[in-house]
């Protein structure tokens, strides 16, 4: 049985589609941005954003100020572009090229973004490895912004089985390390006017 590679196909996905041919292409990451308002994530907050290649949340993240911005992706394409737009201000960011399933973190972070690249893992030493590396690199009280596909959510993304997730199941699946402190759910229109179901859920590091 072939081995799924899966850098190559998103570095597929990413050289043959543009920004706004993507089903989670999001011109404004309102509810992200909100969470942090919410929580008041300073500027001088370390954030890191898994799964963000070329989305625009560090576009947002550099208007409103924020010094210490980390984006990883597991493609190099996606990671490219987006630092070709944002043209000097890329200097300022720090950018990871890793897979989220593997990735093993170097520094602490006061704020972990991941809208769509937890529910791709669905072998449970992968989920196992995600969970403990967010954990021991949030600095204490640190908060973990998650959002995958809800339970009316797609069940594939650009042909991938993915894990779908209820507040209950997420709840249960983080309990171990985080104290949720909110879900909610959220209709994502895509470029195709269709409508992706997500819930976005908060943690809180538990202090053990």
């Amino acid at each position: 049985m072939e081995t799924f590679d899966r850098k190559n196909f998103w570095e597929h996905i990413y050289q043959t589609k543009q920004l706004e041919e993507v089903s989670w292409y999001q011109p404004s990451p309102r509810i992200s941005l909100d969470v942090m308002q919410q929580h008041a994530i300073p500027t001088s907050a370390h954030i890191i954003d898994v799964g963000g290649g070329n989305s625009l949340l560090v576009d947002h993240l550099l208007m409103l100020g924020y010094q210490h911005i980390t984006v990883l992706d597991i493609s190099e394409e996606a990671l490219r572009r987006a630092q070709q737009r944002l043209g000097t201000d890329a200097k300022k960011v720090t950018w990871l090229q890793a897979d989220a399933a593997t990735f093993e973190p170097t520094q602490a972070y006061d704020f972990w973004h991941d809208r769509a690249a937890f529910h791709f893992l669905t072998d449970q030493k992968e989920i196992e490895h995600y969970l403990k590396a967010v954990h021991q690199s949030l600095t204490p009280y640190g908060i973990f912004l998650v959002a995958t596909f809800s339970q009316q959510g797609p069940k594939k993304c650009s042909g991938i089985p993915i894990q779908q997730y209820s507040e209950k199941s997420i709840t249960e699946r983080f309990q171990c390390y985080f104290e949720k402190i909110a879900c909610q759910t959220h209709d994502h229109p895509t470029p195709f006017n269709t409508l992706q179901n997500f819930i976005f859920c908060t943690f809180r590091k538990k202090q053990l």
